[in-house]
Formats: structure tokens, C-alpha cells, sequence
């Protein structure tokens, strides 16, 4: 019966609905001490500390349509900190010439450092399809967020997944995707905030990573680097109310991930001039879109890069925004996304 209730409070009176959301916000607003930081739908941070991540975007299991192609699953990297990754692994028998080893990529999730997951259904649709297009086994790690645990935790969580990777390589308990991983041929790869950390794990690890693993490139998509004085593509660039990225979010962004006491000109926010480690790169190739606020910065790079003497290569893609290989279903977002992943699987197999 209680049910029924609830159902028809739902079918008859969307007042009632109002009123128990506003109460609840309400408690919650007591209870914690008020909100503090806010991107709308997103993310809610109170003065107590307390956050609240509205579940926007649906999360879903590692399961995937047999049809694809591709074994999906889930493993733990780090019990204590609860670091783990989703593999992507193609299925073997459905390449020609299958007994070619390919290459790895090791992914990190968009969302501002703050919010996203790797069981994000559109994280899932688009990496489970990179795999099986692009022809890579691909390991997408779900680090701590902020601002529960700031920058530099995600790095570590980045580094931290490269050297379990490393060291279970050979662990017959993985051969399931292990024996298909060319460990010569290992990527950091990430959108959005995940590019900014697969920049900084490169960064970070230089010549550390060795035999078994050779990392051969990166692979930054719209990389989420900010600064104080602001760009044209910031101050000018107009979003609709739907972007995945306007200028506010950013700043909020920025605001709960860096540490207390710095602002967007920290070298984590903002890499240029070029840092200690960010001269001794592998090959980078970053995909920028036209309509996103982070254009400029993004080119910007590319020239710090390319004057640093490092190689690197960038495409631009038209016509789009922020993030639309995973959150746009339009039919120009479908477009540059194939073209996407034909320039991922060239920069892969290079």
C-alpha cells in the first residue's frame, strides 16, 4: 500500500514532490551548514565538508552486448583507497591475423577531478567502442575525486595503476587481457580533467617506467588546464545552458581541486612554461574541439610543446563542444566521434 501511495503522490500531485525534494534540501542545508560550492546537478559541497553528487548520468555494470566484440571487467588496484579499473579486451578470435599483439591504453575519466566515473554509462559506451574500432586493450582507472581528496591524489591513483600494471603484467591470474597486451605499447590516455592527469602521470613517471612497459605515447582529449588570465575562447566563446564546460564550472572546478592557498596559475592547473618532466615527453597527440572554452588553451600547449622541442601533433575537431564523444548523441557529435576514433587508432598503431 505504501507504495501505491508513493506512486500516485507522483502521478497526481508534483507539488507533493516539490515539497519533499525542498525539505530534504532544507535538512540537508541545516544539518551540514549550507552549500559552499555548487555545479548545478552536479556537485553540492557544504561547510561541514559533506558533498553530495547528484546521479545524473546512469552507472552501469562491466557487461557488455556480445555483439561488440568486446570482454568487459572490473578489478581492484588498491583495496585501501578503493582504486580500480574496467577493462576493455577485443575479443580474440574476431581479428584477422589474431595473433598480433596490441597496444594498451590506460584511461582516465573526465569530470573536473570532482565528479565522473569509470561505470559511467557514457564512459562504458565510448570505451568499450574505442576497443573494439580502434583494436586496444584498454584500462580505465576510477581514482579518488576531489574534493574529498584534492590534486595530488588523482596523479597518484595515475601512478599508482601504472605500477600495478607493471608489476601483475605476468600474473596468470590476468592473462585473460594480459595476453593480448603489446607491453611495448602502452598509452596514457584521458578527456577533459583524465587528460590533465594522463599529462602529469607522464610527467611524473619518465623513465620509470621500464621493461615490461614502454610508454609510447599520450593521448590528451580536450586536456583540462586553466590559468589566471583568461583566453579568448574563454572570455568569448558563448555555451548553451547544456555545455558540458562553462567558464563558473571550471573555476569551481579548479577552486576544490587544487590545494588551499594556490590559484589557477599552480602548474597543475596551468603546465606552461613548461615544468621539470614535461621536456622529457613521449609522443602526445591532443584532440581539441572547436566550440570548446579550453580551444585556446589547448593550442597554446601544442605551441609550449612543440617550442619545448617535444613531439606533438593535435586535431581539431569542428562544430563541437566540450566532451561530446561521450555526453553528445547529435548526429555531427556521432560524425567527429568515428573521425575521432580513426585518428586514436592511427596514433595507437603508429
Amino acid at each position: 500500500m505504501r507504495r501505491r501511495r508513493s506512486m500516485a503522490a507522483i502521478a497526481v500531485d508534483q507539488s507533493l514532490i516539490s515539497l519533499k525534494i525542498g525539505s530534504r534540501a532544507a535538512s540537508n542545508h541545516d544539518q551540514h551548514g549550507g552549500v559552499i560550492e555548487e555545479i548545478e546537478g552536479l556537485i553540492k559541497v557544504y561547510k561541514d565538508g559533506h558533498v553530495e553528487r547528484p546521479a545524473i548520468v546512469p552507472y552501469v555494470t562491466a557487461a557488455l552486448a556480445p555483439e561488440l566484440g568486446v570482454t568487459s571487467k572490473d578489478i581492484v588496484i588498491d583495496k585501501l583507497t578503493n582504486v580500480w579499473a574496467r577493462f576493455y579486451v577485443p575479443n580474440y578470435t574476431n581479428r584477422p591475423g589474431n595473433q598480433q599483439l596490441i597496444p594498451l591504453a590506460v584511461y582516465f575519466h573526465g569530470g573536473g577531478f570532482c565528479v565522473g566515473s569509470t561505470a559511467w554509462i557514457c564512459y562504458h559506451e565510448f570505451l568499450a567502442k574505442l576497443a573494439a574500432k580502434a583494436g586496444c586493450v584498454i584500462m580505465s582507472i576510477n581514482y579518488r575525486l576531489a574534493p574529498e581528496n584534492p590534486l595530488p591524489a588523482a596523479y597518484e591513483d595515475g601512478i599508482k595503476s601504472v605500477m600495478w600494471l607493471k608489476q601483475e603484467a605476468g600474473n596468470y591470474e590476468y592473462w585473460w587481457w594480459s595476453k593480448q597486451c603489446d607491453f611495448s605499447s602502452v598509452f596514457l590516455a584521458g578527456d577533459s580533467a583524465g587528460a590533465n592527469i594522463a599529462h602529469n602521470v607522464a610527467a611524473r613517471l619518465g623513465s620509470y617506467i621500464n621493461n615490461p612497459l614502454t610508454l609510447k605515447g599520450t593521448i590528451l582529449i580536450q586536456p583540462f588546464f586553466g590559468g589566471e588570465a583568461r583566453t579568448d575562447s574563454e572570455k568569448k566563446m558563448v555555451q548553451s545552458p547544456r555545455s558540458a564546460l562553462s567558464l563558473a564550472a571550471s573555476d569551481t572546478y579548479w577552486r576544490l581541486a587544487l590545494p588551499c592557498g594556490t590559484n589557477r596559475d599552480h602548474p597543475w592547473c596551468n603546465p606552461l612554461p613548461l615544468g621539470k618532466g614535461s621536456t622529457n615527453l613521449p609522443p602526445t597527440l591532443v584532440c581539441i574541439s572547436e566550440m570548446d572554452i579550453l580551444k585556446d588553451r589547448n593550442l597554446e600547449f601544442c605551441a609550449a610543446m612543440e617550442k619545448a622541442g617535444q613531439n606533438v601533433e593535435h586535431v581539431m575537431y569542428k562544430g563541437v563542444g566540450h566532451a561530446f564523444q561521450v555526453l553528445s548523441k547529435s548526429q555531427l557529435s556521432q560524425t567527429r566521434t568515428h573521425e575521432m576514433i580513426a585518428h586514436l587508432n592511427v596514433f595507437l598503431h603508429h
